[in-house]
């Protein structure tokens, strides 16, 4: 399993705030229904709002721990969001998605920005058969696609009537980002 534990103001030279990716633990369910029990973060994501902190553990124990490349952002060691990397199986393992979301209490704060970029420093090493990583962000989300922009993806162009989120069918925007690709702010 990859333990890779970076902490950005560290690479920044930032002292403020301390942002982390690690796995997660069965004691981040507290900490994780601040974010995945809101409507606000979950609006985006194809699963649903947690409801209890019953849901978050078996969430964190079924999803959460068992996943490749699922990593929850902290700040002082406290789960404020997640980010997520699905790589493809056989001949499509030159790519993989990715996913995030984040407390809506640091919003607007970049630490987004920050944990994707975090991410990027580490996935194409946890998983050096994927060249490719792609984004798929609905074209009504301005944050997400700031996210992606400021951390080096490129955007590539419209997919109509894509996504399928929450009972409705939405225009989305993808993105990808390669291995040989250089991270703002990291080179």
């Amino acid at each position: 399993m990859f333990l890779h534990h970076h902490n950005l103001a560290q690479m920044s030279g930032n002292s403020s705030p301390s942002i982390t990716l690690r796995p997660f633990r069965l004691s981040d369910a507290p900490d994780m229904m601040l974010w995945a029990g809101d409507d606000q973060v979950t609006r985006t994501l194809r699963w649903k709002t947690l409801t209890s902190i019953e849901e978050a553990l078996t969430f964190i124990e079924e999803v959460c721990i068992p996943h490749p490349w699922r990593r929850s952002i902290c700040i002082d060691d406290r789960s404020i969001g997640f980010v997520s990397i699905f790589q493809g199986s056989g001949e499509d393992r030159c790519k993989a998605d990715i996913g995030y979301a984040l407390a809506v209490k640091y919003w607007g704060q970049g630490i987004t920005t920050k944990a994707v970029k975090i991410a990027l420093s580490d996935v194409f090493i946890d998983l050096p058969d994927v060249v490719r990583l792609q984004a798929y962000v609905n074209v009504d989300n301005l944050a997400s696609k700031k996210v992606l922009e400021k951390s080096g993806f490129m955007k590539e162009g419209l997919l109509r009537k894509y996504s399928y989120i929450k009972g409705n069918i939405k225009d989305s925007l993808v993105y990808s980002f390669l291995s040989t690709d250089a991270i703002p702010g990291n080179s």
